[in-house]
C-alpha cells in the first residue's frame, strides 16, 4: 500500500481526523504495518505496552483472564485505536488482543505515540474521549452484571 492510502486511511479514525497531513504521512512512513491470521494475537495480557496499533482492515476481540478463562469483554473494528492504556499508563497489557478475522494494522512505537500527543493536544483530548465511552461502557456492563446477581427485593 502506497503512503498517501495510509496517510488516508488514518485520517479516518477519530483520534487522528485533526492532524495535519504532513505529520500522518510521518506518522505512516514510521509506522509498522502488520497483518494477523484469524486467532493470531496482536499481544497478550501482562506483556510489556511498546506500541498502539490502529486498525486498519479486519475484527479482533478484546479478551481478559479470569478463573473462569479467557472473557471477551469487546470487539474491535475498523478506525479503532488499541493498546494505547499500557502506554498512556505505563503499565503492562491490560487484555489480550486476538483476530477474528483477517486484520491489518499500523504498529505505532511508544515513543512516536507520545511525542504525536504531545505535539498536538487536540489528540490527547480524543484519546480522552475514546477512553471515557469505553469507562462508561464497562461500567454500564458492571452495573447490570451486579444488578443481575442481587436477589430481587420483595414487594
Amino acid at each position: 500500500m502506497l503512503l498517501r492510502d495510509e496517510v488516508e486511511m488514518l485520517r479516518r479514525v477519530p483520534i487522528f481526523s485533526r492532524i495535519a497531513p504532513a505529520k500522518l504521512k510521518l506518522l505512516a512512513f514510521t509506522s509498522d504495518r502488520m497483518t494477523y491470521r484469524p486467532g493470531q494475537n496482536l499481544f497478550h495480557q501482562g506483556d510489556v505496552g511498546d506500541a498502539a496499533y490502529v486498525v486498519l482492515s479486519g475484527t479482533a476481540d478484546i479478551l481478559v483472564s479470569s478463573p473462569a478463562g479467557e472473557i471477551k469483554v469487546a470487539d474491535v473494528e475498523v478506525n479503532s485505536i488499541v493498546g494505547e492504556i499500557a502506554i498512556l499508563c505505563d503499565v503492562s497489557r491490560t487484555a489480550t488482543v486476538r483476530a477474528t478475522s483477517p486484520l491489518e494494522v499500523l504498529r505505532i512505537n511508544k515513543e512516536h505515540f507520545l511525542k504525536l500527543l504531545s505535539d498536538f493536544p487536540e489528540m490527547a483530548v480524543e484519546i480522552m474521549r475514546v477512553l471515557a465511552d469505553r469507562l462508561n461502557h464497562t461500567t454500564a456492563e458492571l452495573t447490570a452484571a451486579r444488578a443481575a446477581k442481587q436477589p430481587q427485593m420483595a414487594q
